[in-house]
C-alpha cells in the first residue's frame, strides 16, 4: 500500500501523482495532538476540537510533506460545485470563500481540504502545469463538482481533459453508504443512464457507489487516466475519520496538493 510516514504523521499517496512536479498527500488520522474522539491528526476546525490542537495538527501535516503552513489556501466547504481560482495563499483567515473545489497553476499556494467520508478528488495537468482539488459528498457528486473542476482547468489554464491525471481518494465505500429515497432520486436524475450500476440493494437498503459515480463524471469530462484508492473510511477507522461509522463524533482528515517551485 502506498503509505508513508514522517515524524509520526502517516499519509497516503497515489502512484500516478507521485511525480517530481507536485506534492500531494491524503493524511490519515495518525500523528497528531488531538484526544478522543478526534484522535489524533484532526484538521477540522468546526468539529469541537481545541483550535490550538487543530493548528498544531495542520502544522505537523504540512511539515511532513515539506510545505510551509503559510502557503495554505483552503475554503469553507458547503457541498456545492463552486470552484475557486487560486493565485496566492491566504493572507488572512477572515472571509474564507465558500466552495468545494480549487484550481491553480501557481507554486505559492498549497491547496487543502478536509474529509470524513466524502470523496477527495485530485487533478493534475502535467502539460499546462495546473492542479485541482475537490470535495464530493453525495451532493457534490450529483452536482458534478468533478466536471466543474475540469471546466475550470480548461477555462483558466487551457487544460485538455485527456492530459489530466485524476485520483479518487479514501472515502466511504459502496458497501457502507446507505441512502434514502430523496438521494436515490437525485442520483437517478444526475446519472440517468448509469444509476443502475451506481445503486445496489442489500437487505432492503439501497447503497451508493460514490467512487464509481465520480469516475463516471471524470470519464464523461474526457479524463482517461484515473486512479481510485478503493479505501473505505468506514472500514478502516485506525487510519481514517468516518462521520457515518463514528456517529458524527469524529475529526476530519486532510487532502493536500501543491505545485513545486
Amino acid at each position: 500500500m502506498p503509505f508513508y510516514e514522517r515524524d509520526g504523521v502517516r499519509y497516503y499517496q497515489f502512484s500516478s501523482l507521485n511525480v517530481p512536479k507536485i506534492t500531494h498527500a491524503i493524511f490519515t488520522r495518525q500523528g497528531g495532538s488531538s484526544p478522543s474522539p478526534w484522535d489524533s491528526l484532526n484538521l477540522g476546525g468546526t468539529v469541537g476540537d481545541d483550535p490550538q490542537r487543530v493548528a498544531e495538527n495542520r502544522h505537523r501535516a504540512f511539515r511532513a510533506v515539506g510545505r510551509t503552513f503559510t502557503s495554505l489556501f483552503d475554503v469553507w466547504q458547503v457541498h456545492s460545485a463552486r470552484v475557486v481560482k487560486v493565485t496566492m495563499p491566504h493572507t488572512s483567515l477572515e472571509n474564507i470563500l465558500k466552495a468545494d473545489a480549487m484550481v491553480t497553476n501557481r507554486t505559492e499556494p498549497t491547496l487543502l481540504m478536509r474529509f470524513a467520508d466524502c470523496v477527495p478528488l485530485l487533478f493534475y495537468d502535467p502539460v499546462q502545469g495546473a492542479i485541482g482539488l475537490a470535495h464530493a459528498g453525495w451532493q457534490g457528486t450529483v452536482r458534478k463538482v468533478a466536471l466543474a473542476t475540469v471546466n475550470a482547468l480548461r477555462e483558466h489554464y487551457a487544460t485538455k481533459p485527456a492530459d489530466i491525471i485524476a485520483a479518487i481518494g479514501p472515502s466511504i465505500g459502496p458497501d457502507h453508504y446507505e441512502i434514502g429515497p430523496d438521494v436515490i432520486a437525485e442520483v437517478e436524475r444526475a446519472f440517468p443512464t448509469e444509476a443502475s450500476t451506481l445503486l445496489h440493494s442489500e437487505n432492503g437498503a439501497v447503497k451508493l457507489d460514490l467512487w464509481q459515480a465520480n469516475k463516471f463524471t471524470m470519464q464523461q469530462a474526457g479524463i482517461t487516466k484515473i486512479e481510485v484508492a478503493k479505501i473505505c473510511t468506514a472500514c478502516n477507522l485506525d487510519d481514517w475519520y468516518s462521520h457515518r461509522a463514528e456517529n458524527g463524533r469524529t475529526g476530519r482528515f486532510g487532502a493536500l496538493i501543491a505545485l513545486k517551485p
